[in-house]
C-alpha cells in the first residue's frame, strides 16, 4: 500500500512539475511566435515586389513573353503571402483584388490578348490608386513605367502563358 502510496504521490508530483513546465514554456512559445511574425514583412515591403513584377508584366505582353506574364502574375501574387499572417485585414483587401479585378488582367494574358491586357491593366492601375487613397497612402500613386523594373530580362523571347511550370 505504501508502495502505491507512493507512486501515485510520485506521478501527482511529475505531473504538477510537467503542467508547471508547460505553463511557464508557453509565454516564451508565444514571445517566440510574435518575434518571428514581427521579423516577416507586413504589406509595404511585399507590395513593392507587386509593383515590379506588375510593371515588368506590362512589358513582357509588349515583348510577346506571355509565359514571363503568366509567371509575373503568379508570383506578385505569392509575393503577399506574408501579410497573410502580419496584416490579415489588408490581406484580405489584396486577396479580393487579385482574385476579382485583377482576373481581366490574367484572362487577357491566357487568351494572349494585348489589346484587352493593355484596357485590364490600365484600369487596374486606377483601381490600385483608389484603393492606396481609401486606405490612406494617396501619395503612392502607380504610373506606367518607361523602362521595366528587372532591366536583366529579355522581354522579347516568344513564349505561351502556359509554359509557366506549376
Amino acid at each position: 500500500m505504501l508502495k502505491l502510496n507512493s507512486s501515485i504521490v510520485m506521478i501527482g508530483t511529475l505531473l504538477a512539475f510537467g503542467s508547471g513546465m508547460a505553463i511557464s514554456a508557453e509565454p516564451e512559445t508565444q514571445k517566440q511566435i510574435d518575434d518571428l511574425k514581427a521579423a516577416i514583412p507586413k504589406f509595404a515591403i511585399p507590395m513593392r515586389e507587386v509593383g515590379d513584377r506588375f510593371q515588368d508584366m506590362g512589358f513582357a505582353v509588349k515583348g510577346g513573353n506571355w509565359a514571363l506574364a503568366a509567371y509575373m502574375s503568379k508570383y506578385m501574387n505569392g509575393a503577399m503571402n506574408p501579410a497573410r499572417l502580419t496584416k490579415p485585414d489588408e490581406y484580405k483587401v489584396w486577396q479580393d483584388f487579385y482574385t476579382n479585378t485583377f482576373a481581366a488582367t490574367n484572362k487577357a494574358i491566357q487568351a494572349k490578348d494585348a489589346k484587352a491586357f493593355d484596357a485590364a491593366y490600365t484600369a487596374v492601375i486606377k483601381d490600385c490608386n483608389g484603393c492606396h487613397a481609401s486606405m490612406g497612402y494617396g501619395f503612392i500613386k502607380v504610373v506606367k513605367q518607361a523602362a521595366p523594373s528587372d532591366q536583366g530580362i529579355d522581354y522579347k523571347v516568344k513564349s505561351e502563358p502556359g509554359d509557366v511550370p506549376k
